[in-house]
Parts: structure tokens; C-alpha cells; sequence
């Protein structure tokens, strides 16, 4: 699997479940919503330090960014 579509699907299912907008999630990663738009889409190639604050923002392990669907 494309990691980038990977961590795309995860990020999405993730602020969705914590019901946060993008704008949400961007105002505590310090991120841009447009960053966050492209990331959920799969266009983008996050660093270990973006997986880091994505994580941080939403309050989980930075693993869950990562995990491919058939090991959470």
C-alpha cells in the first residue's frame, strides 16, 4: 500500500472519530488546512516530525498513523 494514501486514510479516520474539522486540527499541529487537505487525499509525503505533531493534535500514538488497516 502507498504510505502516503496510508497515513492519508488513517489521519482522516482518526480526526473523524475525535470529531475535529481540519481547521481544528490545524490550529493545534501548527499545520495549514490546505497541508492537512492534501495529506488526507494522499498527496502528500508527511516527515516523522509531521506524524509527530499530527499526533500530538489529535492525542494518539504516532504508530496510528502508520498501522496498515489489518493490524489495528
Amino acid at each position: 500500500m502507498d504510505m502516503r494514501k496510508l497515513v492519508g486514510r488513517n489521519f482522516a479516520r482518526l480526526r473523524q472519530a475525535k470529531d475535529l474539522t481540519q481547521e481544528q486540527v490545524a490550529e493545534r499541529s501548527g499545520l495549514s488546512q490546505q497541508y492537512l487537505s492534501g495529506l488526507e487525499r494522499g498527496r502528500r509525503n508527511p516527515t516523522i516530525i509531521t506524524l509527530y505533531e499530527l499526533a500530538r493534535a489529535l492525542d494518539v500514538s504516532h504508530v496510528e498513523l502508520v498501522l496498515p488497516p489489518d493490524e489495528k
